[in-house]
């Protein structure tokens, strides 16, 4: 069973379809209408009748068991109501049916390898949307397609764009009805491979295309078929002519052979391209997609003796035929009717004229329809919607407006009274012709009651407002323009005179926009009932401008407006460009920036290199650069230098913001001109001569290859000896020569040079060679032990005549007994006492000691033995016990027992501060307990050690006493053993 149904609205109605009933609520009406809606079906031009073949279910046609020979052809609905009667757009039954292939047999198609193949299908006579698909060689699948094989939807053939040998077999053609799920399958037609020739390269045909202008309508579905034969296998490819993207929602099967867009669109119109390329070539196909708009008209409710005009558009090939119909039949023509293609106009309509009228827009391929109502109206004039405006207020001088605009149909003829006075056109009154009521330059006695009289064939009325004059608003005190400096403040003043019974409201607008005073730091409004000065405060360059003071009261509006120049600093020079380079200047050249209103008057130029702090002022020829000057030359540069540049305006307001770096440029190289300072020497060991000096900054080394020429001689001779040291960053020369006398003179000068030539040399400065060491060992060594891990040594300065230099110090050798001297540790010191610590206890250690120089070090005296005391006891206090009372604290703890490889016990050391952080106190006893005097109110940490000839002992570890509350007596004692704890508190 199939149904066929149609739902129809009317036009500039809301529609509720229930029961064949509608509910609707028209424009120009406050009332609901409950009017019914009727039906009617015709099939091929003859109204149907309802029985047990067709049922009508709310407007929509049911046909019970169809049949194709009674229930086929063309339907169309007729909907009627109070309003009219309109018609649905046709519409088409047909029964799908699909016949059988012919059992002929099929011819065999001969094909060189190489060569493209197109097998026909020729479905049989069918209805209904059918699919098109391949066998090959009675397999069970279809035939896949892919770049080389396609299948047409339109002509069902099988294209082959290149054959290969595999291809050789049977193909059947099966067609497939999409309504009625038959199936058909043709007989196969055989392919065989030709075997004299292979098919040559050649470039591609398009075989499948698709039709160069195709009509779309809105949200149907497209698909173009493309397809090429050729060798190589051409590639497909898309593209629309206009250079715009392909749609994103567009679809592309894996052969690239179809192009399908869904829910077209407007903007989906336009030309599209298939490509096919190979190597031998590219051809193209193109179409035109030409987007179908509908048709639709507007409802038109116009008053009795207007003109109407309704225009129906519509595009289609071949260009469509218009009809028009009124109530579902044909437009009878009268003289006030014209017809001109898609146009309908109507002169002075009439009650008869209202209806439903339907624009028909039909060609060959069928027809649609725009339906719209013709609602003709005749009324008495009404203001209920458009009163005169009740009350008017005007200022005296000044023009009103009066508005006359009743609902009338045919229109009204209007009049105006004053009281019971009608009024008549005069210079200054005028009753315009839509019945506005114009007065100009208004007095005071203009005011008072005004009533408008509208009339027409179906009646009178009348409306009535009042005009009430008043003072005009004018600016007494208007705001100036006015010259300001940065950071300056103004104001600027806006007093108005007034009608004493309006409110101004001041309002302020810069530069064309109203000043929101809530965003402003700088601009506030000051000023009473009748003035609205502006306060602009720490003026800044920004708000220069035009100011507007616009006062409003509900009668009128009044401006004045001022300038406001703000003179600032200048503004950042542009443009600079960096001209002619030499080793020491610089040509430079600028554009002006803006001058802020106040003329440049000089520019100054600054540098910044790598080694410079920031930017820095440079010298300039003209030594001071006029305002009207916008090139200079940098001199006074350092050869061989990176710079960047940066021009600075100023003028009388103050200096401006700089101008942007220039490009960093480099000067060309030249010799060097620094000298090498503070040139010394001296020191060193035995034979050596060695000179020092401040080296040259890399600013000042003007080229590449920079490095020293070291130029020396002795004291009294003519010739100098000269070497060349290549590093710009030496700055120490040794010359040696066994041969030299220690503490020689000698005549010393250092100079420069770069791959430009040499520079100047330093002054020459008389440098000693280096001493002797020391000829004789310190005498009366002597060597006492502290501890077990400490050494103290003594011994006898080395006389001044025993070295040719100063003496700057000691060296302390220590070893022990059976190690080498070469491998003893050194302590260097300055004076003639020495402690060494960080020794083994009980250890025999062998100490000598040799004096230094700047030369080296001099003999070792002969070694001394010593041996160190045994290590102090390994075992800490231990049991310790303390109470706390008051500001005392008891300790006690157990004896320490020395082991028999340490040293004997000779009395403790208690170690004890507030809090972590605080400064410790000592206590040494020679008992095994002791009392504290501390002050109340703070925690204590407190350590006990162990006292003896070789030091002291291990610790019992930090003992933590809290503090004692002030209102209350504690009694704390603690027992530490083993780390465990135990506390007793007595309230």
């Amino acid at each position: 069973m199939s149904t066929l149904w149609a739902l129809f609205l009317l036009p500039k109605t809301t529609v509720c379809i229930m029961k064949r009933f509608v509910i609707w609520k028209h424009d120009s009406d406050e009332y609901l209408c409950l009017c019914v809606l009727l039906y009617r079906w015709k099939v091929d031009g003859r109204e149907i009748d309802m029985d047990l073949n067709y049922n009508l279910v709310e407007g929509n046609l049911l046909i019970n068991n169809p049949h194709a020979t009674h229930h086929g052809g063309v339907y169309q609905c007729i909907a009627t109501n109070t309003f009219g009667t309109i018609l649905s757009r046709e519409a088409k039954v047909q029964f799908a049916y699909l016949q059988n292939f012919s059992r002929k047999p099929r011819n065999t198609v001969s094909v060189r390898e190489g060569q493209a193949v197109v097998l026909l299908c020729g479905p049989p006579p069918h209805n209904g949307e059918i699919k098109y698909s391949w066998v090959f060689n009675g397999r069970p699948s279809f035939l896949l397609q892919d770049t080389r094989r396609f299948v047409s939807q339109r002509t069902g053939n099988l294209y082959i764009a290149k054959v290969e040998a595999s291809d050789v077999g049977n193909y059947t053609c099966v067609v497939r009805n999409m309504m009625t799920n038959a199936t058909v399958y043709s007989s196969p037609t055989p392919v065989e491979l030709r075997r004299d020739a292979v098919m040559a390269e050649y470039e591609p045909k398009i075989e499948v295309q698709f039709p160069e202008r195709l009509h779309v309508t809105k949200g149907s579905s497209v698909k173009l078929e493309c397809f090429a034969l050729g060798n190589p296998v051409p590639a497909i490819t898309w593209r629309r002519t206009d250079g715009n993207p392909l749609p994103g929602k567009m679809k592309i099967n894996h052969s690239n052979g179809v192009l399908e867009i869904p829910y077209f669109r407007p903007e989906d119109a336009g030309a599209y391209e298939c490509v096919a390329e190979n190597s031998r070539g590219k051809n193209i196909a193109k179409g035109q997609l030409i987007f179908q708009s509908m048709i639709t008209l507007k409802d038109a409710h116009m008053a009795i003796e207007a003109n109407l005009q309704w225009e129906c558009r519509a595009s289609g090939k071949p260009k469509p035929v218009y009809r028009w119909l009124k109530n579902g039949e044909p437009l009878v023509l009268e003289d006030r009717i014209l017809l001109e293609g898609g146009r309908l106009a109507i002169s002075r309509i009439n009650l008869l004229d209202s209806g439903m009228y339907q624009c028909l827009a039909e060609n060959e391929h069928g027809a649609i329809y725009a339906s719209a109502e013709l609602k003709v109206v005749a009324s008495a004039p009404d203001f209920s919607k458009s009163l005169v405006k009740k009350s008017m207020l005007i200022q005296r001088g000044g023009e009103v407006i009066m508005e006359c605009r009743p609902h009338a149909s045919p229109r009204a003829s209007i009049s105006w009274r004053r009281g019971g006075e009608f009024l008549k056109d005069s210079r200054r009154r005028t009753i315009m012709e839509d019945g506005t009521l114009r007065i100009t330059n208004i007095s005071k006695s203009d005011g008072g009651r005004y009533t408008c009289v509208a009339r027409n064939p179906f009646g009178t009325s009348s409306s009535t407002g009042t005009l009430v004059v008043k003072e005009p608003t004018k600016i007494t005190v208007p705001p100036l323009s006015v010259d300001a400096t940065v950071g300056q403040s103004i104001v600027l003043p806006c007093e108005v005179s007034r009608d004493s019974s309006l409110d101004p409201t001041f309002k302020w607008f810069f530069n064309g926009k109203l000043i929101d005073f809530n965003k402003q730091d700088h601009i506030e409004m000051i000023g009473g009932e009748s003035a609205g000065d502006l306060m602009v405060r720490n003026i800044q360059l920004k708000h220069s401008g035009k100011y507007v003071c616009m006062v409003h009261t509900v009668v009128d509006s009044v401006s004045a407006a001022a300038d406001l120049i703000v003179r600032g600093p200048p503004g950042a020079p542009e443009g600079l460009m960096v001209g002619e380079i030499t080793d020491s200047s610089a040509q430079l050249s600028w554009g002006s920036g803006p001058d802020n209103h106040s003329p440049v008057t000089t520019y100054s130029i600054q540098a910044r290199t790598p080694f410079s702090i920031g930017w820095q002022a440079v010298r300039t020829v003209p030594d001071s650069v006029p305002g009207q000057m916008f090139h200079a030359t940098v001199i006074d540069l350092n050869p061989w230098v990176d710079y960047e540049f940066r021009v600075v305006a100023s003028n009388n307001v103050g200096v401006g913001e700089p101008s942007m770096q220039s490009k960093q440029i480099r000067t060309k190289a030249a010799v060097p001109e620094v000298a090498p300072g503070n040139v010394s020497g001296g020191g060193g060991s035995r034979g050596e001569l060695v000179i020092q000096w401040e080296p040259i900054p890399e600013e000042l080394q003007n080229g590449e290859e920079f490095g020293y020429i070291v130029a020396f001689r002795s004291l009294g001779t003519t010739t100098w000896k000269q070497t060349v040291l290549p590093s710009p960053d030496a700055s120490r020369y040794t010359f040696r020569n066994d041969s030299i006398p220690p503490l020689s003179q000698f005549e010393v000068k250092v100079g420069v040079y770069n791959n430009e030539g040499e520079g100047p040399s330093s002054h020459v400065v008389v440098v000693y060679s280096a001493e002797e060491e020391p000829s004789i060992a310190p005498s009366r060594v002597l060597a006492r032990t502290l501890s077990a891990s400490e050494i103290e040594v003594y011994w006898e300065p080395i006389p001044q005549t025993a070295s040719s230099g100063k003496i700057i110090g000691y060296e302390v050798l220590c070893w022990e007994e059976g190690v080498q001297e070469s491998d003893a540790e050194m302590v260097k010191v300055t004076d003639t006492v020495a402690l060494l610590s960080g020794l083994m206890g009980s250890t025999l250690y062998l100490i000598s000691v040799r004096a230094q120089n700047s030369a080296g070090a001099g003999p070792s005296s002969p070694a001394v033995n010593v041996t160190t005391k045994k290590p102090p006891p390994s075992q800490p206090p231990g049991n310790i016990e303390w109470n706390l009372t008051n500001s005392k604290i008891f300790l006690k703890w157990e004896h320490v027992k020395a082991m028999g490889n340490e040293s004997e016990v000779t009395g403790y050391k208690v170690v004890y501060r507030q809090n972590w952080l605080g400064k410790s106190s000592v206590v040494e006893t020679n008992r095994t307990s002791v009392e504290l005097q501390v002050p109340s109110g703070e925690d204590y940490l407190i350590e006990i050690k162990v006292l003896s000839g070789g030091g002291d002992g291990s610790s019992s570890g930090p003992i933590r006493i809290p503090k004692m509350s002030s209102k209350r007596l504690l009694f704390l004692s603690f027992t530490i053993h083993r780390m465990n704890f135990w506390v007793s508190k007595v309230p």
